[in-house]
């Protein structure tokens, strides 16, 4: 993926975020595409914070081949979180590692779960459409 200086023919955007691409992989939440400057703006902290939050391991911004920090959506919105952690309820930035965690092993168990219930639907919607065949062929 390019990373564009002026603007493209993408619009004024693709200049702000840095990022010019495919459309899909512009939507995709775990693309970098956002350079710190961008970020701070969107999310009100400053740019320090932001490298501070990366060196204690709550944020993992990818890296441009240049090694400029680029920081996807899904960067965005955890940056969020830790804001409204932080300011708005009064946890430390160890609680928020903790929370930031636990909600991450809760979504990923979401996530499996999900996936093994909807196998076990397909199978026993499978096991149900060979018994009703079974029967008809022994009552029909």
């Amino acid at each position: 993926m390019p990373f564009v200086e002026e603007e493209s023919a993408e619009g004024p955007d693709s200049r702000r975020s840095g990022f010019r691409g495919r459309q899909d992989q512009a939507e995709d939440p775990r693309m970098p595409a956002f350079f710190i400057g961008v970020v701070a703006e969107i999310t009100g902290a400053h740019p320090q914070t932001l490298r501070n939050y990366e060196r204690i391991g709550l944020l993992r911004p990818g890296r441009s081949a240049g090694d400029v920090r680029m920081y996807s959506r899904r960067d965005v919105e955890r940056v969020r979180r830790i804001r409204r952690l932080t300011q708005d309820l009064g946890v430390n930035l160890a609680g928020v590692e903790v929370i930031l965690n636990l909600t991450e092993k809760l979504e990923q168990m979401q996530t499996r779960y999900d996936q093994k219930f909807d196998e076990m639907e397909s199978r026993h919607h499978d096991e149900i459409n060979r018994l009703k065949s079974m029967l008809r062929r022994i009552t029909g």
